[in-house]
């Protein structure tokens, strides 16, 4: 992988992966394009580094709020920290349960079968892309002008962390979309959502960046630190490039975001769907 195939992935993923578009979607059909296999251990490791740098993104866009509206006293501290926690414990229970199920029960044919494998199925992409499209067009039109809760309660946070967890397995069904569609629906501030929705994003990032270091390592079987450092160099280099395309994507969805104009991006999703499903059987990405 050369220096302009990293930077072109790392502007794919850091401009779409904070907007709720699924940027696993895009960077799995550009990788398609490019000749690459999106389920080798090289490319999710990719993948998950250019989640890491829209994660450091994310933290600086959303420092100032969140000191603001959860670090100021030690009571919010105690009840934001509850929430994500419960977010979180949802997402992984979810999450490892359909994991196991996929692998063990419809994977059950194929030798060493990893969920990751699941990656490089456009068709399947293309669903999920559908499926995220039409909640966040749902949320976007049964939004509510007053919310009924101005703070975020563990029956919020139980359900966002359930939706976050089908979103794992599956790429193309966004992340921030559906856990803010969700949220929309349980008639939430929408700040609150959306620093809720990214810091859920933090939290999640750094196991699944542990995960995806020992597949690879494993894949590899490497002993030279020399080589090591040669196969995650150009996740190192994406992550800086995602980091700088993730801060003006922010920038965008909030203003989308707090605008009304919610459910263009599930329009757009329906629309990206139809166009990979039919690349895919015209041209077999």
């Amino acid at each position: 992988m050369n220096l302009l195939q990293i930077l072109i992935l790392a502007l794919v993923q850091g401009a779409c992966e904070l907007l709720p578009v699924s940027s696993s979607a895009h960077v799995i059909v550009a990788e398609r394009l490019m000749g690459f296999n999106p389920s080798s251990p090289e490319m999710t490791m990719l993948l998950v580094m250019l989640h890491t740098g829209t994660m450091f993104a994310v933290i600086v866009y959303f420092w100032a709020g969140w000191k603001r509206d959860y670090f100021s006293s030690p009571i919010k501290l105690c009840n934001f920290g509850l929430q994500i926690v419960t977010a979180t414990i949802c997402t992984g229970v979810v999450g490892y349960g359909l994991k196991i199920i996929i692998e063990k029960l419809f994977m059950r044919g194929m030798p060493h079968a990893e969920i990751e494998d699941l990656f490089s199925n456009l068709p399947l992409i293309a669903g999920a892309l559908a499926t995220v499209g039409m909640l966040i067009i749902y949320a976007g039109w049964h939004e509510v002008k007053e919310p009924h809760s101005l703070e975020i309660e563990f029956r919020h946070s139980f359900w966002i962390g359930i939706v976050q967890g089908i979103c794992l397995p599956f790429r193309g069904f966004s992340r921030s979309g559906s856990t803010i569609s969700t949220g929309l629906i349980l008639g939430l501030p929408k700040q609150k959502l959306e620093e809720f929705s990214f810091v859920l994003a933090v939290v999640l990032t750094p196991p699944i960046i542990v995960k995806e270091i020992f597949r690879l390592l494993k894949a590899h079987a490497l002993s030279a630190p020399g080589t090591a450092l040669h196969l995650f160099a150009p996740s190192l280099l994406g992550m800086l490039f995602s980091f700088l395309a993730g801060l003006l994507a922010l920038k965008w969805l909030s203003h989308w975001l707090e605008g009304g104009r919610w459910k263009f991006f599930g329009y757009y999703c329906l629309i990206a769907a139809t166009v990979i499903l039919t690349a895919h059987f015209q041209f077999l990405l």
